[in-house]
């Protein structure tokens, strides 16, 4: 009958101690045929190795959106946002509530989304009618330029948000590093105008001519294949810009100046202050 003796490799944590012993285990074979050779070996060296966990842009967001409610203080009266980051404010605004660290605040929603999601975490909600003066809105952005300058409504909801944001003591905005741009319309992604759905084509052909020389191009926005309508009950032309816009504060002028034209998403000097969460942490801007 052969004998034969293995090591068993110490665990993790004992091979953190230098003391650690090997415990030494015996096996018996019942092979009498079977010829063994037992070889000396030194106990396994098992080092564990971690790497920092990657964050997600939604992990982003909300670091960005805990930084925001910091602002927030209980009576309150608080215009709430539309979109992925706002959802994370509220969100945070309803915990807080529950738990009891804020009381007595009133929010006022920019959408029926954000109305929905408000209510159903329990904060008291309002309208302008009623409370035509905020204390602070808090809110994403679609882009942030270096004078925190902002593109807004890629959600829909631009007309409310502007409309609540402008009512406000101060603006917060809140977004990943990814929003950032060198100038306003610089991703190449929409710019929406809001338009009323009458005669939209008209207005669709008006924009697309008013920027001609910056090569935009303006589209309808869609939703499965029909007209998208926002809470307003009105259609979006998104602007596409190929380069930066030039002088952004003459675009939103010549926008605004077309009949028909209900309201645009360049959300100029407005913002407060704009919290940018990043790999290396999160940041605050302000004017």
């Amino acid at each position: 009958m052969a004998t034969l003796s293995l090591h068993s490799p110490p665990s993790i944590s004992s091979s953190l101690h230098h003391n650690a012993t090997t415990t030494t285990t015996r096996l018996t074979l019942r092979s009498p045929s079977l010829n063994l050779r037992t070889r000396s070996h030194k106990p396994l060296s098992i080092k564990s190795q971690s790497s920092p966990p990657t964050l997600t842009q939604d992990d982003l967001k909300k670091l960005a959106a805990d930084k925001a409610v910091e602002y927030v203080r209980s009576g309150m009266v608080l215009g709430l946002g539309t979109g992925s980051t706002a959802a994370f404010v509220v969100s945070k605004l309803g915990q807080l509530l529950s738990s009891g660290q804020l009381t007595d605040i009133v929010g006022v929603p920019t959408s029926k989304r954000t109305q929905e999601q408000a209510a159903s975490l329990g904060i008291p909600l309002s309208v302008l009618d009623d409370h035509p003066k905020l204390d602070l809105a808090i809110d994403g952005a679609d882009e942030v330029d270096p004078n925190l300058d902002l593109v807004k409504g890629r959600g829909g909801a631009l007309l409310r948000e502007k409309m609540v944001e402008a009512a406000s003591d101060k603006f917060v905005v809140v977004v990943d590093d990814s929003k950032l741009v060198s100038g306003l319309g610089g991703s190449g992604l929409a710019m929406p105008v809001e338009v009323v759905q009458f005669c939209w084509k008209y207005n669709l052909i008006r924009l697309q001519e008013l920027f001609k020389g910056e090569g935009v191009d303006a589209k309808l926005r869609l939703d499965g294949g029909k007209p998208y309508v926002t809470d307003n009950m009105n259609y979006i032309v998104d602007l596409y810009f190929k380069t930066p816009i030039k002088d952004s504060e003459a675009a939103g002028r010549e926008i605004s100046a077309l009949e028909g034209v209900v309201e645009h998403g360049l959300f100029l000097d407005m913002t407060t202050a704009v919290i940018i969460a990043g790999k290396d942490g999160v940041s605050v801007k302000s004017k």
